[in-house]
């Protein structure tokens, strides 16, 4: 039994930051790095990709909606066409910093809304799987679980990874709990760690209503704004370890 362990970095914007990304990639197979569109810049993605590098993990783009001021967390209303556009210039932007350090991209999970919205939307899931495929067909296309974003990304001809959170909680249809309501987020590391572990080793997850649904997990994303993410991915590594669960880069 393997799992990727991923984690949104390099979101750090001129002279804001949210620290920690030195700390966490040792400890990650997969870094999702910002390329400036709803967070990160020039100097933070150049400095991501270079520790990435130092830590010999992957590295994956993470393309947002143009909405600095809302993280890229505000649903836009954006056609097909723009979508594809603003994938393939972030993608870019990232493969530009990676060609001065060596490194390939490996895999692009979609950020924020413009993830939430291709869960839920085909006509979305498939320009941003057109814009991934168009770019470099042979990149992993990371996506919710059980939706369009992976279904669309196959049908494109992409190798597809079925992402699950550590630190969201689930509606009954597989879909997350929007962070508009309480209690979205999990940050009980207790809590987090119970649900990993079902995820990875059951396939399953007990939704916000508490019915039980089926997932299939190949990649486990905890996000690197929360202030508990350092502590997370310590604790999900230790015990999928002690699960007996390798944790090894997508594709690797």
């Amino acid at each position: 039994m393997q799992i990727d362990l991923n984690c949104d970095l390099g979101e750090a914007f001129g002279n804001y930051s949210f620290g920690g990304d030195q700390h966490i990639i040792p400890l990650i197979t997969s870094a999702n790095v910002a390329c400036g569109f709803h967070a990160g810049d020039w100097n933070v993605m150049n400095e991501t990709i270079k520790i990435a590098k130092e830590s010999n993990i992957g590295v994956g783009a993470h393309p947002g909606l143009p909405d600095l001021q809302g993280f890229g967390r505000r649903n836009m209303d954006i056609s097909p066409q723009e979508i594809y556009n603003i994938v393939t210039y972030q993608l870019g932007a990232l493969q530009g910093f990676c060609n001065l350090h060596n490194k390939r991209i490996n895999h692009v999970k979609p950020h924020g809304a413009l993830y939430q919205m291709g869960a839920r939307d085909e006509n979305i899931a498939k320009a941003i799987a057109q814009a991934v495929f168009d770019f470099d067909s042979s990149l992993i296309f990371v996506g919710l679980s059980n939706t369009v974003l992976i279904s669309e990304a196959e049908k494109t001809g992409l190798t597809a990874a079925s992402e699950v959170f550590a630190d969201r909680r689930y509606e009954d249809d597989g879909q997350l709990v929007s962070r508009k309501e309480d209690n979205a987020v999990l940050t009980d590391k207790d809590e987090a760690i119970e649900q990993v572990l079902k995820m990875v080793t059951e396939q399953k997850v007990v939704t916000k209503t508490g019915k039980e649904i089926d997932l299939k997990a190949d990649t486990i994303c905890v996000h690197g704004d929360s202030a508990q993410a350092l502590e997370f991915v310590k604790s999900i590594r230790d015990t999928l370890n002690k699960e007996g669960v390798s944790i090894k880069q997508l594709g690797g």
